[in-house]
């Protein structure tokens, strides 16, 4: 069922030329595996196992990396009240509602398809943000379900993560499971490894270009369902300074899910680390919602109150 969230051709052609070229890249690296490690079985029964594991069971494992649980209305009824208004407004099916007990003023939405989606805010978040605000941080998690870019770069991102299984794996194998340590041994290691890197860093790259633009493109779907892209300004304006506020060690159990949240948990982006960010800078993303409340007439300059 397709939502009221403005679609995105460039976002879903992004997404299908990063999937092509990652299942290209990751279909070289498990053939480079097999012929390596002369063990097709291990390396295939493997790397379908993991990724249908995370494919099914991604919610699942980012919520409990995030202390997160999944609440009822009883218990948040503003936040649900905000949810249903959204899902109605976007005519889609409501994802799970789940709080994490975390300061830092974050959210994300994870899930393989519209219909198993979560949705979660951190304690933090819910503290620091006007009800307004707050609508429109959810609307853009609403929109990457909408878009169903949250069960692509679940799938993305995981398949750099099966390289460093994969090669972890292969390589205790042989350490453990009775091959001589020759030099032929420390030969197809070193040429295992050299693969691995190889494909993490083209993944790492690719993985990171799509969701910078996939940021964007929610920014962009919010602020058009909401017709408030000056709240969701401010919103981001917000959180970005009180994350760069909180102390990095309060922050190192968040960054691996960067790519999922509202805005990266961490400080300042520097320069020289834009190409490897997971997120557009607070520039770019607060220009483009300036240019969008000119378009929509609105009265509030985006990043004001």
């Amino acid at each position: 069922m397709q939502s009221r969230f403005k679609s995105d051709r460039r976002l879903t052609a992004r997404m299908g030329v990063t999937l092509f070229l990652l299942g290209l890249l990751y279909v070289g690296f498990v053939a480079a595996l097999i012929v390596l490690l002369k063990s097709w079985v291990l390396v295939v029964v493997v790397a379908a196992g993991l990724l249908g594991a995370q494919y099914w069971f991604s919610d699942r494992v980012a919520l409990f990396a995030m202390r997160g649980r999944v609440v009822e209305r009883e218990e948040y009824p503003e936040l649900h009240g905000v949810v249903d208004r959204l899902c109605a407004l976007a005519d889609m099916p409501k994802p799970v509602v789940a709080v994490s007990d975390m300061d830092m003023p974050n959210a994300f939405a994870t899930g393989r398809n519209p219909d198993h989606a979560v949705v979660c805010v951190t304690t933090g978040l819910l503290r620091r943000l006007e009800p307004d605000e707050l609508e429109g941080v959810l609307a853009h998690e609403l929109s990457h379900v909408a878009h169903k870019d949250v069960a692509v770069i679940t799938v993305a991102s995981f398949l750099g993560v099966i390289a460093g299984l994969i090669v972890r794996f292969a390589f205790y194998s042989q350490l453990f499971g009775g091959g001589r340590r020759d030099q032929n041994t420390a030969v197809v290691f070193a040429a295992v490894l050299g693969v691995s890197a190889a494909v993490y860093a083209i993944s790492f790259l690719l993985i990171r270009a799509l969701s910078r633009y996939r940021e964007l493109a929610a920014d962009r779907a919010a602020a058009l369902l909401t017709g408030r892209p000056s709240v969701l300004a401010s919103a981001l304006t917000k959180v970005s300074g009180d994350i760069a506020r909180i102390p990095t060690k309060d922050l190192r159990t968040a960054q691996a899910f960067n790519a999922f949240y509202f805005t990266p948990a961490l400080g300042r982006d520097p320069s020289v680390a834009r190409l490897f960010s997971t997120h557009p800078s607070l520039e770019q993303r607060i220009d483009q919602l300036g240019r969008i409340s000119a378009e929509l007439g609105e009265t509030t300059a985006p990043g004001g109150a």
